[in-house]
């Protein structure tokens, strides 16, 4: 068989730690770091996770690994082989990650009944509220409950709220902020 996987190329990427993705300390499966282009998530093998616990968010590191192809999607997975710390350095112009999301199902099921209206009442409510730049609104393909279209989730921290009204989502965003 082989790996579905081409190897593009070695990875020597410098930036600055966001943190670190996964279920429990020591066990994250993925970094988080802001380069100049934006941010990326690179994954982390089981014999460097335990090494990493040490790094804090802010902290310049430098990673060293290999970018790989999946030629049937065009996704490209980065993996790690080496992290070393640079030190503290911030980087001002970094936005701050949003810590709370809407996910609005976007599949023409959801759309036609309402999904478009759902979203610009959203993002107007938000907007009225003054909370549009503490929320990441994302667009997601089909959420697997057509019953009750128009889907939208919102995430507030590890907390989910389902088919809640966009006045009801600003109401709990202003409480979860203030």
């Amino acid at each position: 068989m082989g790996d579905k996987y081409l190897t593009l190329s070695e990875l020597n990427v410098e930036g600055q730690l966001l943190g670190f993705v996964g279920d429990e300390p020591g066990k994250y499966k993925y970094l988080q770091l802001a380069v100049p282009s934006g941010s990326v998530q690179v994954k982390l093998p089981k014999e460097l996770r335990r090494s990493l616990t040490s790094l804090v968010p802010g902290e310049q590191i430098r990673v060293c690994g290999h970018s790989k192809l999946n030629p049937h999607t065009g996704k490209i997975k980065l993996k790690a082989y080496r992290v070393t710390s640079m030190g503290v350095c911030p980087i001002p112009d970094l936005p701050p990650q949003p810590k709370a999301r809407i996910m609005v199902c976007q599949k023409s099921g959801c759309m036609k009944r309402g999904g478009k209206g759902l979203l610009s009442e959203l993002e107007k409510t938000l907007c009225d509220r003054g909370l549009l730049d503490k929320v990441k609104i994302e667009h997601t393909g089909c959420q697997k409950c057509c019953g009750s279209a128009p889907n939208c989730v919102l995430q507030l921290g590890k907390k989910k709220y389902k088919n809640i009204h966009p006045d009801a989502i600003a109401s709990l965003l202003e409480n979860h902020f203030t």
